[in-house]
């Protein structure tokens, strides 16, 4: 199967097809993407993951052409940063 995983910081962005075993999860397809070893700060513990914009277990299964996304944790409330661009 052929998935897509993606990280972004404010600075840099990661995207990476990569191929896994039918029957994969969502933590088995990052940690086969290499990206923790690339972002040791990823913590699948605390941080939330999904797929297509939608958040997901670390066990949900993955499905071909899936894009598993891993998500920073929000710094700055939205409607904060709303007030200050008016």
């Amino acid at each position: 199967m052929n998935v897509g995983v993606c990280y972004a910081e404010v600075d840099r962005q990661l995207w990476m097809r990569l191929e896994v075993p039918d029957n994969s999860t969502i933590e088995e397809a990052i940690k086969l993407s290499g990206v923790l070893k690339l972002y040791p700060e990823i913590n699948l513990s605390s941080q939330k993951v999904g797929i297509f914009g939608k958040i997901a277990a670390l066990d949900t299964p993955v499905n071909d052409g899936d894009r598993v996304e891993i998500y920073r944790q929000i710094t700055v409330d939205p409607q904060t940063v709303q007030r200050r661009r008016r």
